[in-house]
């Protein structure tokens, strides 16, 4: 204990017995003991509260490094997600424009051809008008500046 051998420790007692007398010698143990044993409270407990900061700082940054990684996959997943869907929609979009196109060329010329048959001119104002309206939409989407931002990036990633 501290270093001591044991008749460094008996040496000590001896003294004591000598200055306190054999009737505090009792009560100076006792109030020894009870001091030791709350020092060593307070040491042990300042000990578990600093390896418990330790233990919460390593799960701070363990936390920020899952968050991160977490973050990173998600935003390339939706990346990914984001340039197939918009594939898919230009492609869905460009068949539909060509669709109204050639729909729309097989109309004239069938109404041309037939000159027997002729549609009121309401219904094909209107028939027209909704035509013209789609092909703005798919205009609309094809010339999109954040579908050329990301076709931009795309072609870069496939470079």
């Amino acid at each position: 204990m501290f270093g001591m051998s044991l008749p460094e420790i008996i040496v000590i007692l001896v003294i004591a017995v000598l200055v306190l007398g054999p009737d505090k010698l009792p009560e100076a143990l006792v109030k020894f003991a009870k001091f030791f044993k709350y020092f060593k409270a307070q040491v042990s407990s300042a000990k578990s509260n600093f390896e418990q900061e330790v233990r919460i700082a390593e799960l701070k940054a363990d936390a920020a490094k899952l968050k991160s990684s977490v973050t990173d996959i998600s935003s390339n997943v939706r990346k990914k997600l984001t340039f197939e869907e918009l594939d898919e929609l230009k492609k869905s979009a460009s068949d539909f424009s060509a669709e109204l196109k050639n729909s729309l060329d097989f109309s004239q010329t069938n109404s041309d051809n037939e000159n027997s048959r002729i549609p009121s001119e309401n219904s094909k104002i209107g028939s027209e008008n909704q035509v013209l309206d789609k092909l703005n939409v798919v205009d609309k989407l094809n010339s999109d500046p954040l579908n050329n931002e990301i076709d931009e990036q795309k072609a870069g990633k496939n470079v």
